[in-house]
């Protein structure tokens, strides 16, 4: 690829938002699978740090909102430590957003809505999984599954207490770009209460 077929270089004093948006509009036309799935790494009690893939529902300068079980490792080690990080690498795009920020439960009413709006199966499943806990069985998850869908069948699944979301609230943002002979092009922007205050970093 020739340099002229890059992109033109990202603008440190250009807030990183719109950025971003733009960015994740052409993941969902390009990425294959799951062009929202973010890594989220938390830190426990004990400082020791985790990381895993979780799909993001709503990105921008608010934060970044993902469901899951509260009681899973990420929703205990959030409990604990608010402090996240956020990882988007579309290999097929050449291209990387990193966020850094804080954690705060969304409200009950977004967790129902977004609950409603799931698949009656993944409510099931999430109705019926003890997230991150030992499983005795493969079978004894499915006997809980069978159990809800005679339960309630599709349309009264409730939401449980224990499941519902964060949102991610975003203090640093850096954005990546691969260029020729790894001369990458790379911005951090430190959220200040003037706005978002970039710099360019060496690749």
């Amino acid at each position: 690829m020739t340099e002229n077929a890059f992109p033109p270089l990202l603008d440190p004093a250009t807030a990183p938002f719109p950025t971003i948006a733009a960015w994740m509009n052409e993941a969902a036309e390009h990425e294959l699978n799951d062009p929202t799935a973010v890594a989220l790494a938390t830190v426990d009690s004990r400082g020791r740090p985790s990381v895993r893939m979780v799909l993001a529902k709503a990105v921008g300068p608010d934060g970044v909102v993902f469901f899951t079980n509260l009681q899973s490792r990420k929703g205990t080690d959030l409990h604990g430590n608010p402090n996240a990080a956020l990882l988007w690498h579309w290999k097929s795009l050449r291209r990387q957003v990193r966020i850094e920020g804080r954690a705060q439960k969304v409200t009950p009413a977004e967790a129902d809505r977004y609950f409603a709006s799931r698949h009656p199966e993944s409510r099931r499943g999430a109705l019926a999984s003890d997230q991150s806990r030992p499983m005795p069985d493969r079978e004894a998850f499915e006997r809980r599954v069978e159990e809800l869908r005679a339960r309630y069948g599709d349309d009264d699944i409730p939401r449980p207490g224990y499941w519902s979301g964060f949102r991610i609230m975003p203090e640093a943002v850096e954005l990546w770009q691969d260029r020729p002979h790894r001369l990458h092009d790379r911005v951090r922007w430190e959220k200040t209460e003037a706005g978002w205050n970039g710099t360019r970093l060496f690749p």
